[in-house]
């Protein structure tokens, strides 16, 4: 039985990492991202050439920093519910996924579900939180031990939280960083910064703006 489900041996770490997740533009949802270590070097990257219509697309590339394609992020279809599926590198026509993503079928229960496909020590995590606030935890479903978190960030000059489009992913040891960034895409395809969740209610951000 093999360890943690593994994307790149380059990005998992014996220590904490935390990494600035930028959103490169802020119209439409799904639009691209950079990611930055704590030393201002850019580790991962997402391209998007779409328009309004971004959200809707099928797939979603994440890329190291030379463009090196690391994972494809496809939408399940047809689907009942919310499904994308992770494939390692960029995708081909009979490719089989590595690992799949649903959101909970159960009303009022806010969490994401992680299916890692093959024989790995945990076959399953939990995301729960509300990414729409950028507060969420991966945790593995059995042991419940963390391995990765989202979180507002603040800037340390001036003590001040930032907006939504500037965030923390803090990626626990030897788990992978570039498979917790495919997670933190495909939160994005699926949530969105349309609606924020707040425990079972869900409100507009225009109603938490005045």
């Amino acid at each position: 039985m093999k360890g943690g489900l593994l994307v790149d041996d380059e990005f998992i770490h014996g220590e904490e990492r935390s990494l600035t997740v930028r959103k490169t533009s802020l119209f439409f949802t799904g639009d691209g991202f950079t990611v930055y270590d704590c030393k201002g070097s850019l580790v991962f990257r997402v391209d998007s050439y779409g328009g309004p219509n971004t959200r809707d697309t099928d797939e979603v590339v994440l890329m190291d920093a030379h463009g090196r394609c690391l994972l494809t992020l496809r939408r399940k279809r047809p689907s009942l519910r919310r499904r994308w599926e992770g494939y390692l590198g960029e995708r081909s026509d009979g490719q089989k996924p590595i690992f799949g993503v649903r959101r909970s079928s159960i009303i009022g229960r806010n969490s994401v579900t992680v299916e890692v496909y093959g024989d790995y020590m945990c076959g399953e995590y939990l995301i729960e939180g509300s990414f729409g606030q950028r507060s969420c935890t991966v945790v593995e479903a059995e042991t419940r031990r963390k391995v990765a978190e989202i979180r507002r960030k603040v800037d340390a000059s001036t003590n001040v939280m930032l907006g939504k489009d500037v965030f923390s992913l803090n990626v626990k040891p030897g788990f992978d960083g570039a498979f917790a960034m495919g997670l933190v895409l495909v939160l994005d395809q699926i949530y969105g910064d349309d609606l924020l969740e707040l425990g079972e209610e869900q409100v507009h951000p225009s109603a938490e703006d005045h």
